[in-house]
């Protein structure tokens, strides 16, 4: 019997092409799509996961009280990680301080600058380090170093690279002996691209400013690592350390210190903080992705479900005469049912294609390394399971609906299919156009969003300016000879060294007291240090004052503010104004325009420029303009080998790094657009089948109207009329949807856009003209036809 129903299901497959067609494209193209944002969201949701001990590890945070507001960081004192050791050792199995960075590493010819992290030793067993060699006993020595796999290879190639040397930022004093080799962290990590560990007790050891805060509680500048005990909760030991901090730093005037435990489980997800609580990040993105996938899968079921009730209720004569011959009305209900679900799964495994042709796009454009889970059961029972459900939602209406049929009525030509029947179809379009309508607008807002921050000042020349960072002592020594052999070359015009890259904060300090500081005001401060032309290099933008000059010796203790800390301090005319700090007093010497160096999407948070006394991390350097930069590059690289030879030429240009920032919401705004194209395709494949039907339902009212000297364009205006009706009340149901949503959506951001009415208009004509189109081609050739055959039609 099941053999017979699949061979009747061919037949009709085939019999009707173009309802196949329609059908099956149309179905496993939101099969393939929800497949996709499956994948997506699956690592997502499995970020972390690959650390054994992922719902016991937590990162210690501190959170400052301010009056109403508050402020979380994870910068944390070195002296904490002891305290919390001792005084809760029943609390924690493991406390440990890491601190990450990026070096330069060689070992014989080969050099490579990479990022990596001091760590304790039993960190390796705390972050569940798969070691391919060695131990995870590696770092019991100060002089040891483990490597990932990739590093290893670079280094050494074929070569064991267990017991060799590694030399640290080309320093004689930085020999390292490998002691274990471990398996690149996963993407989908928080440490993935980590590539060495070395010991805390080396980074202590060598570098003399971590070695003076070894006992400050007033300096931040170490992350701090937990992992609680077995029988200990995440939230209780986070409410019993709270008080630490308050105890050990000076007590504030109106601000409160608490430390919090953030757990790894959130990291990625839940990685933005407001007001000092962890209140999203990447979720909303996950929610987001769902949302349209979901979305896009219930269009393509719309399609499905929408032509095949259409369709069978042509099959109402055939319904009739085998019930004439005895068939039973159960047997009728698996026979619609056997096709639905034999197309059903015809479109999982079309879409199944689909996503492996799409795959190495969407990688691409979603910054990921997805892959099918092919040995993975949840996958197969997921897109089985689904295939069956779809199959058999779709065909339970003609199964129940047509087997129901008094088989006398039907060949008697009296069955009619009733004036309602259309409804659920009508209401079913009207779901789709909403869905694809609200996909376009939110597509052309979150494009809208980034032009407009891209459009904003940023304070500073980006063309021609690019950043090397300082890590050997070769760069530092011969900085001089670098800096007058580039200027004097005529390929560059500035060059100066900074404490930070120009594109991101690395320092913020406290302690600052100013004249009519007010008792509630907060005192931190992102801090930037620069050499004398830090300003003439970058490009500064001066609204008052002037820039750090060598003829004033006093400079030495200046100051350059940015519009925000002006502003925050309360200064009309700051240009003078004495700043005191660590019972020093400094002047302001002007005020720049704010540059944006964090979020392009955030406010500008009060910064302080000072001039550097010692070395910095970077050399950053201004191309002549008037050359070109392949001429320059060439030049600043043979420079940079002659007097730092030990590293590799590595650098990175203000305007690429810039660009960065609006990786995550162009990535949303490209998956959006092709979500958005993907859901107008299926619903107008869906309209396309449904006009189709429509007009060979109508043939002989068609011919009938032509006698009787209906134009073409009136027949073309009666065919259409109902789908523009639809797609017109989607439109109107979409666009309040849009905008509250959008809207909201928008307010996550400082610095945002806002939605002008003409996005709904041009959304609405668009809408309506690609309906028309889609329907227009059935309506067209209907109206066209010769009325003597559309009468003759049955």
């Amino acid at each position: 019997m099941i053999k017979n129903y699949l061979k009747i299901a061919f037949r009709n497959l085939l019999k009707n092409k173009g309802t196949s067609f329609i059908n099956i494209f149309g179905l496993s193209a939101g099969m393939a799509v929800t497949m996709l944002i499956g994948l997506w969201i699956w690592n997502e949701l499995s970020y972390d996961k690959y650390y054994q001990h992922y719902d016991r590890i937590a990162e210690v945070w501190q959170r400052h009280t301010f009056g109403t507001e508050a402020g979380a960081f994870n910068s944390m004192p070195i002296p904490l990680a002891a305290t919390l050791k001792s005084a809760y050792p029943e609390d924690f199995k493991h406390v440990i301080l890491a601190s990450d960075g990026t070096h330069t590493l060689s070992a014989g010819d080969q050099k490579f600058t990479r990022t990596g992290t001091f760590a304790e030793p039993e960190s390796t067993d705390m972050f569940s380090l798969k070691m391919l060699k060695g131990t995870r006993g590696g770092l019991k020595e100060p002089a040891s170093i483990l490597l990932s796999a990739s590093l290893a290879t670079a280094l050494f190639g074929d070569k064991d690279p267990m017991d060799q040397l590694v030399k640290l930022d080309n320093s004689r004093e930085l020999t390292l002996k490998v002691t274990g080799i471990y398996e690149d962290f996963p993407d989908n990590t928080s440490f993935a691209g980590t590539d060495y560990i070395a010991p805390w007790q080396l980074f202590v050891n060598h570098w003399d400013w971590i070695r003076n805060m070894k006992d400050k509680w007033d300096f931040n500048c170490t992350h701090i690592f937990v992992q609680i005990a077995d029988n200990a909760e995440m939230d209780k030991v986070s409410r019993k350390i709270s008080k630490v901090i308050a105890q050990y730093t000076k007590a504030d005037p109106g601000i409160t210190k608490e430390l919090f435990l953030h757990p790894m489980s959130r990291w990625h997800l839940y990685s933005s903080f407001e007001n000092g609580v962890s209140s999203g990040g990447q979720i909303r993105y996950v929610q987001l992705f769902g949302l349209i996938g979901l979305f896009v899968l219930i269009l393509a079921c719309i399609n499905f479900m929408n032509l095949s009730t259409a369709r069978s209720e042509k099959r109402a004569k055939e319904v009739g005469i085998r019930k004439a011959i005895g068939s039973m009305r159960r047997q009728l209900i698996w026979q619609f049912l056997s096709e639905s679900i034999l197309i059903a799964l015809f479109s999982f495994v079309l879409s199944v294609l689909f996503v492996l042709f799409i795959l190495p796009w969407f990688n691409q454009v979603a910054d990921k390394h997805l892959h099918v889970l092919w040995a993975n059961p949840v996958f197969w029972l997921i897109g089985l399971g689904f295939s069956l459900l779809t199959g058999l939602l779709a065909g339970s209406y003609p199964a129940l609906y047509l087997s129901s049929f008094q088989p006398l009525r039907v060949l008697k030509g009296t069955f009619h299919a009733g004036r309602f029947a259309a409804v659920p179809r009508k209401a079913l379009i009207i779901v789709q156009f909403t869905v694809s309508v609200f996909l376009i607008i939110g597509t052309v807002v979150i494009y809208r969003q980034i032009q407009f921050a891209k459009d904003r000042p940023v304070g500073y020349t980006r063309n021609g300016l690019l950043s090397i960072q300082m890590t050997t002592p070769e760069i530092y020594r011969n900085y001089n000879a670098i800096r007058e052999t580039l200027t004097g070359s005529g390929m560059v015009t500035a060059v100066a060294e900074s404490q930070g890259p120009i594109t991101d904060i690395w320092t913020s300090e406290g302690g600052y007291d100013w004249k009519g500081r007010l008792p509630d005001q907060q005192d931190g401060f992102n801090v930037i240090g620069g050499r004398m032309d830090y300003g003439k290099t970058i490009g500064w933008h001066f609204k008052e004052g002037r820039d750090f000059s060598p003829q004033f010796a006093s400079d030495s203790m200046g100051l350059v503010l940015n519009e925000a800390a002006a502003k925050y301090m309360g200064f009309e005319h700051p240009v003078g104004e004495i700043i005191r700090k660590n019972n020093e007093e400094y002047h302001v010497l002007g005020v720049v325009q704010n540059m944006i160096m964090l979020s392009p999407y955030e406010e500008v948070r009060p910064a302080i420029y000072y001039l550097l006394k010692e070395g910095g991390n970077f050399v950053n350097i201004r191309i002549n303009p008037d050359v070109s930069t392949a001429k320059a590059m060439a030049t600043i690289q043979s420079v940079m080998q002659q007097y730092n030879p030990a590293a590799p030429f590595e650098y990175k240009f203000a305007d690429q790094e810039y660009a960065k920032k609006f990786g995550v919401e162009e990535r949303i705004g490209q998956l959006s657009t092709f979500f958005a194209i993907l859901a107008i395709l299926i619903s107008c494949l869906g309209l396309f089948g449904l006009a189709s039907y429509l007009a060979e339902q109508r043939t002989k009212e068609i011919g009938i109207r032509k006698v009787m000297g209906a134009s073409v364009f009136q027949l073309w205006k009666m065919l259409s009329k109902d789908f523009v009706v639809l797609v017109s009340i989607s439109c109107c149901i979409a666009i309040p949807v849009a905008w509250y949503c959008l809207n909201k959506w928008l307010l996550q951001y400082t610095y945002h856009t806002t939605i002008v009415w003409q996005i709904f208009a041009c959304t609405m004509l668009g809408a309506l003209l690609i309906a028309l189109i889609t329907v227009s081609y059935q309506a067209a050739k209907a109206a066209l036809a010769n009325p003597v055959k559309s009468l003759r039609a049955e």
